[in-house]
């Protein structure tokens, strides 16, 4: 055999391994594999290994997982006429391969604009409390009308969380007086309430007092050993002397009689 027919089998061969090599595609456990013959879409291939013809054949592949993106600071103006940036994230993902590819261009880019847009419209439609108190309500606004959207390009919107909001310095000094004064207030309410229950507490008390006199004497007793702990040379205390007189006497004639009889 020649050397040119040499070469020509070699090239044969070549070309060949080319052929095979363009021929085989690979589909990964998280890829769908859209179809093309001549433009026309003719199936969507699974995961595992699958044999195009070249040139005549395309075969695109779409990722299946969950892509993360974040959605930019946006400067909002809200119900109530207050400027805020809030940023957010959104989730999402590709359920059908074929409308993604062929229903828009891009997705990660048409998501990512329609998101900043729903964005600054959902958030300006709420006073600022409702923003930072159902940021939930918010997330789930957010998602279902990305949904309505991107339903139709085959990609479902996971979850939509805002991420960031930022208020004006003099917004956030604002709100920290109005905190102030409410922990003010609070506290104002809870000290009535203690003196209230305190001076129904004191009434109750000097009705027991009255009934034993003898008590009001023990309570003051009490007092002066309280006193007495700081060692005070000296210790003003004042007392219904004359009463407490009378009482000790009266005491003292109730236990001298009832040792007579006992005698």
């Amino acid at each position: 055999m020649s050397i040119w027919a040499w070469v020509v089998v070699a090239a044969g061969v070549v070309l060949l391994l080319v052929l095979l090599r363009l021929s085989i595609r690979i589909v990964q456990q998280y890829e769908h594999g859209v179809h093309f013959r001549l433009g026309r879409v003719i199936g969507v291939r699974q995961p595992g290994i699958h044999f195009i013809i070249p040139v005549v054949d395309t075969l695109r592949l779409v990722s299946l997982r969950v892509v993360t993106m974040p959605i930019q600071s946006q400067g909002i103006i809200t119900r109530d006429n207050v400027s805020v940036d809030v940023s957010a994230v959104a989730y999402y993902k590709v359920v059908d391969a074929k409308k993604s590819v062929v229903a828009i261009e891009s997705v990660s880019e048409a998501i990512d604009q329609i998101a900043q847009t729903t964005l600054r419209k959902v958030v300006g439609q709420h006073y600022l409390d409702e923003i930072l108190a159902e940021t939930d309500r918010l997330n789930l606004d957010i998602r279902r009308i990305l949904e309505s959207t991107t339903e139709v390009w085959g990609v479902e919107v996971v979850l939509v969380e805002l991420k960031d909001i930022q208020l004006p310095d003099s917004m956030k000094r604002a709100m920290a007086r109005q905190a102030e004064a409410e922990r003010e207030k609070r506290a104002k309410i809870i000290n009535a309430e203690g003196e209230s229950l305190a001076a129904a507490a004191l009434g109750e008390a000097s009705d027991v007092m009255m009934a034993h006199p003898i008590a009001l004497q023990l309570r003051n007793l009490q007092s002066l050993v309280e006193i007495g702990v700081d060692k005070n040379t000296t210790v003003v205390f004042p007392s219904p002397i004359m009463t407490t007189i009378e009482e000790l006497k009266a005491f003292i004639l109730r236990e001298k009689g009832s040792a007579e009889r006992g005698s």
